[in-house]
């Protein structure tokens, strides 16, 4: 029986929709790259659900849950606001500003435009001692891989010292919603690369509005110009 639902990978369903525009009997380049880019997605997928390594489940897993409506993130924003000063204070205004922002980009257009289904975990083999509750939204893109970046791309750029440990924290939840298999690594991939660009843009609009005369400037990669 054939599904009326669209294809899992999205890159398939708009190489699909560009086959529908131009009509042509031979694939065009780009439908060809999408196409490649969605086998190379599922091949990423499985390979991340073949990993054998049960010490990691439970973390991950805990991770994964806990980061639901960027909890950890008001968490270091809030302690920032009380005890970081100045600096704090200003870091933890733009770190909720850039994950309000990029929330807000991600759940409507994006999500609606991208109408990717979530994988089928069972049928790709991701084991169930790592699996969380499924969300009920569309995958692409992965939201808690955007706030996570977002937030530390902000923040980082306000307080330098925090810049390391917080892309780490985000990286390691943009792997856990690989690993406990409700994103493909393509939603974590093009999540993250939203929330880092609206994380700088947040960042660079503070200084702008109120310039820090403390802070050095900074490129879109986080170092300074």
């Amino acid at each position: 029986m054939t599904s009326s639902r669209s294809p899992e990978p999205v890159e398939e369903r708009h190489a699909d929709r560009l086959s529908t525009w131009h009509g042509h009997a031979q694939p065009s380049q780009a439908e060809r790259l999408l196409r490649s880019l969605g086998r190379l997605d599922r091949g990423a997928y499985r390979a991340v659900a073949e990993m054998f390594i049960p010490r990691l489940d439970g973390p991950l897993r805990r991770v994964s849950d806990f980061t639901n409506f960027s909890k950890p993130w008001f968490l270091v924003a809030g302690v920032l606001a009380l005890f970081g000063g100045r600096q704090g204070h200003r870091a933890a205004v733009t770190g909720v500003a850039a994950i309000g922002v990029t929330s807000f980009l991600v759940n409507q257009p994006m999500k609606l435009v991208g109408e990717r289904r979530r994988p089928d975990r069972r049928q790709l083999g991701v084991p169930e001692s790592r699996w969380v509750r499924m969300p009920s939204t569309t995958s692409f893109p992965s939201g808690h891989s955007a706030s996570a970046a977002a937030f530390a791309v902000s923040v980082g750029d306000t307080v330098p010292r925090l810049r390391l440990p917080l892309r780490v924290a985000a990286a390691v939840v943009a792997f856990s919603r690989v690993y406990t298999g409700v994103h493909y690594p393509g939603d974590a991939v093009a999540g993250a690369t939203v929330g880092a660009l609206v994380g700088w843009t947040t960042s660079a609009v503070a200084r702008w509005l109120r310039p820090d005369p403390s802070l050095p400037r900074s490129s879109p990669s986080g170092g300074p110009i």
